[in-house]
């Protein structure tokens, strides 16, 4: 068996079972099964969260190619501030109970960034437009997952949102992939990634949203209806494949890291999640509140 398959299977398995670990109960199950109460599942998930937010952070930076000026060293202090600042709502459990007008302006942040990056940018080859970039493209994103479960301090009680959200963006990437394969015939974006076609994103979206059916009647705790939730994100997550792609066309990066041997860097696993994140998050509050 080839070498670099073997390397590319064993990273993408750890990829998984960390991200099960942390999304789910089974997380601190494991953990206090050898030393009871030593930790809560939403600090599992708090501390991944974290952590693929500092590391995509780098590696966003390393992509931009940051000069020597000040904004290399702003960059970390002002997305540490803004994580902060979300950090607190995530603990003192205010994501569910109060809507804010700032939420709304922040996720029009991410749609700014995103026209900025395919129309204008040139306006990225500043290092004021590299850092105002790099805290919209990966704090945001990273800073409102955290309003995604809900947890109760007192039962110890971790809901799955986000593990059905990679559920469904991973099978969203694969539906996509195989019908594109077998069927596609017209590109989607061809200079930015050409595998990509129409019929291949229909297909995930057609299939993906047959998924979210059984999510939605097998799982009827979750927030929201599952089946709203597939369907923004079979639309949604190809654009989240395309940003990054066109982020390290402009670059000429071809990975933004190398942390998961042969799957890339954090950016490269997360592009799609990046941009769902937000775009059900806002899905969340937009239901709670109509």
């Amino acid at each position: 068996m080839d070498k670099n398959l073997i390397q590319r299977t064993l990273s993408g398995i750890v990829y998984v079972a960390v991200i099960i670990l942390c999304t789910t109960p089974l997380g601190a199950q494991l953990i206090n099964s050898i030393s009871p109460d030593l930790v809560k599942q939403q600090y599992l998930y708090y501390g991944l969260i974290s952590f693929l937010m500092i590391v995509g952070s780098w590696e966003c930076v390393k992509i931009m190619k940051f000069g020597n000026g000040y904004e290399k060293w702003v960059v970390f202090p002002v997305i540490l501030v803004i994580f902060y600042m979300f950090s607190k709502r995530y603990f003192y459990h205010d994501f569910y109970f109060n809507f804010r007008l700032s939420e709304i302006l922040a996720l029009a942040l991410i749609l700014i960034a995103v026209i900025t990056l395919f129309k204008y940018a040139n306006e990225l080859y500043f290092d004021s437009g590299k850092l105002i970039f790099t805290v919209i493209y990966v704090a945001l994103p990273f800073s409102f997952a955290l309003g995604l479960p809900k947890f109760s301090t007192y039962d110890n009680t971790f809901s799955l949102e986000v593990l059905f959200l990679f559920v469904l963006i991973w099978s969203s990437d694969t539906f996509a992939y195989l019908t594109g394969k077998f069927f596609g015939k017209h590109k989607m974006a061809p200079k930015i990634s050409p595998k990509k076609t129409w019929e291949g994103y229909i297909g995930g979206v057609v299939l993906t949203l047959v998924l979210s059916y059984f999510i939605e009647h097998y799982q009827p705790e979750l927030r929201g209806n599952w089946m709203v939730v597939g369907f923004l994100v079979a639309a949604f997550a190809p654009l989240g494949d395309l940003v990054e792609s066109q982020l390290k066309r402009n670059f000429g990066v071809k990975d933004s890291g190398n942390i998961l041997p042969g799957h890339g860097g954090v950016l490269d696993r997360l592009d799609s999640f990046l941009i769902c994140a937000p775009v059900v998050y806002l899905y969340f509050i937009l239901e709670k509140f109509i």
